[in-house]
């Protein structure tokens, strides 16, 4: 009489098993920006996010703030890791592959990277964050001409 419960304990942990499995796969797939957001939250609370792009495999998060200045997280298992973009900071190249972005911060050189897009046209949206990140008053004076 033991052995059909145990048998039944069993398929029922392995339908249990099967299906969280599926339920993470699908959240691996989807992008998870909600908790990317608190996550930039939490490390800075007085930034306001006005847009959000993920990259295609979803491991790194490209922020515009209100203010003009950007943001970016590496995603390193559940957590992020959170970086505010200061001006004059940071590097950014055309992919090879016309979708993507060459990034080089100088003051982080361990999220340097090849971050592509879903599109091109997220890339230059966002490559546009960046360069709007680089310096936000014109560091060069106008000469006047005699």
């Amino acid at each position: 009489m033991v052995w059909p419960i145990v048998i039944l304990c069993t398929v029922l942990a392995g339908i249990f098993y099967m299906r969280m499995k599926e339920r993470a796969d699908r959240d691996r797939q989807e992008p998870d920006t909600g908790s990317a957001i608190l996550d930039f939250g939490r490390a800075f609370p007085d930034e306001a996010i006005r847009a959000i792009h993920a990259t295609a495999d979803e491991k790194a998060y490209f922020v515009r703030l209100h203010d003009g200045k950007a943001g970016f997280m590496a995603s390193h298992g559940a957590h992020f890791v959170c970086h505010l973009i200061e001006p004059g900071k940071v590097n950014v190249s055309n992919a090879q592959s016309g979708r993507g972005l060459t990034v080089h911060f100088f003051d982080s050189a361990s999220l340097d990277g090849v971050y592509e897009f879903s599109s091109a046209d997220v890339a230059a949206e966002v490559s546009l964050w960046l360069l709007g990140s680089f310096n936000s008053q014109s560091e060069f004076r106008a000469v006047p001409a005699n």
